[in-house]
């Protein structure tokens, strides 16, 4: 039997500030054993053997690229225009599957920011839930709890089913404490982990007899999408203006809850949603005073405090409960029983026009990175990183100068109707509203220093002549 692995990368980056950010949510943080949670997610679903399906932000789609090239793979990526829930998100992943197969195939719907490190465990779980899936009915794989949280839903465990799996007795929304407590005292419940098994032909008709609406506005959506393939992957664009109609709704509330055949198979191995601070805490080893440390984090007469230091030393002296997460451009401290209001201080800080609320210091494009270093008046200084064989748009700049410095790689640069190599070591000088291009036609990464300078520096004053990314050239 086909199962293909249909990858939700959607996420806004506010549980995990400052690491993760709306522009570098958490799935694409390189969080365990230097590899993302996006990462790991399709390193757990390969056995599949089929080329993974990712429902993403436009706006996310060379970083979810990126992980999947980075295992050697090729896959399709569904781009949403903008975010309407796991309903929509899994009725676009339904239709693509009925464009490319005839609805048979199963498809196993997985979050791209949860943390399960038996791959093995979960594979044979999933596969216990097959026969269920085949038979018509909805899967879902709630976790054994093993205390009793508020930040998850539950599942109450019904009859055995002849396939066995079991039936579904209700679904429980995030309880109070107490009830949470009651809840494992009863026994019989999981957690719900928002992972689902099903055929494309099952979710099409649970759609259309639930939430016809949103079947309807997705269906119109996928009429007639755009297509384009960049490296080995299949970017999918769905019609922007019916699908920013459609109402958001998780597949929960839309589908699970109302529908009357819904199996589900406990998974008795390590989960994590990876949604709080003291989550990614918890994957670290503690000491003999429970701290956890990340990077070149020193815990001195301190307990129970966490420290995520990856660029520099970080000392929490005599401290109790903390979270200490350190970035280039940003520092959080906080009380660990305050870590689910993280979201709140992004909130803040947005409406304080902070920009490292949303956006880090240092920025993935399509090309590679850019981190800026300095910047003050009539100046910037960025460090520049280009991927083999990848180019910068042609462009130009009608406000600023550049000089660039090559200090690992080789750079060719289209300046004017000059095309020539830097070597490291070497520099250039492109003039304002001279027409340029950096292109690195070596194997190893290009990395250089752009020292801008001029009377404005933003990032909207580039004209693109010719851009191999699919981004809009801008206008002389």
């Amino acid at each position: 039997m086909q199962i293909t692995p249909v990858i939700l990368c959607g996420g806004s980056g506010t549980r995990l500030w400052p690491l993760s950010r709306q522009s570098f949510p958490k799935q694409f943080v390189p969080l365990v054993g230097n590899k993302s949670l996006l990462r790991l997610t399709l390193d757990r679903v390969a056995w599949s053997g089929q080329p993974p399906l990712c429902v993403a932000a436009d706006e996310h789609r060379f970083l979810v690229a990126d992980a999947i090239e980075s295992g050697g793979q090729g896959g399709t990526l569904l781009l949403e225009p903008a975010a309407r829930n796991t309903a929509a998100a899994m009725a676009l992943a339904t239709l693509q599957a009925l464009r490319d197969g005839d609805g048979s195939e199963l498809l196993l719907f997985c979050p791209a920011d949860h943390h399960i490190p038996d791959a093995v465990a979960f594979a044979d779980t999933v596969r216990q839930g097959v026969a269920a899936a085949q038979a018509g009915a909805i899967v879902t794989f709630g976790v054994m709890p093993t205390f009793p949280s508020t930040a998850y839903g539950y599942i109450a465990q019904g009859e055995p089913r002849p396939d066995g799996s079991r039936g579904v007795a209700r679904f429980i929304e995030k309880p109070a404490a107490e009830a949470a407590q009651a809840l494992l005292l009863q026994g019989g419940v999981l957690w719900n982990a928002g992972i689902f098994l099903a055929s494309a032909a099952t979710l099409q008709g649970a759609l259309q007899r639930h939430a016809n609406d949103i079947w309807a506005a997705c269906e119109q959506a996928m009429a007639a999408p755009k297509e384009e393939s960049v490296g080995r992957c299949r970017f999918v664009r769905p019609a922007a203006e019916p699908f920013l109609a459609c109402r958001s709704q998780s597949i929960d509330y839309a589908v699970m809850e109302p529908h009357d055949d819904v199996a589900v198979v406990p998974f008795q191995g390590q989960w994590s949603d990876v949604g709080s601070w003291n989550a990614v805490a918890d994957l670290a080893p503690a000491d003999g005073n429970g701290n956890r440390v990340q990077g070149q984090g020193h815990a001195l007469r301190a307990a129970n405090t966490f420290i995520h230091a990856p660029h520099r030393p970080v000392v929490a002296l005599g401290t109790h409960d903390l979270l200490i997460v350190d970035t280039p451009d940003a520092l959080l401290v906080a009380q660990r029983d305050h870590a689910e209001q993280v979201k709140d201080v992004v909130a803040h800080l947005a409406k304080s026009d902070v920009p490292q609320a949303a956006a880090h210091r240092r920025v993935a494009r399509p090309w590679g990175w850019y981190d800026s270093i300095d910047t003050g008046a009539r100046f910037q200084v960025k460090r520049i990183g280009v991927k083999p064989g990848a180019s910068l748009s042609l462009q130009k700049h009608h406000h600023r100068a550049e000089h660039w410095i090559v200090v690992k790689g080789t750079a060719e640069v289209t300046r004017g109707q000059e095309v020539f190599l830097l070597s490291e070591n070497q520099s250039t000088y492109i003039p304002i509203g001279e027409v340029h291009r950096l292109h690195n036609p070596g194997k190893m990464e290009l990395e250089m220093i752009e020292v801008q300078s001029g009377a404005y520096l933003g990032e909207d004053d580039i004209v693109r002549l010719e851009d191999v990314y699919g981004r809009e050239p801008k206008p002389q």
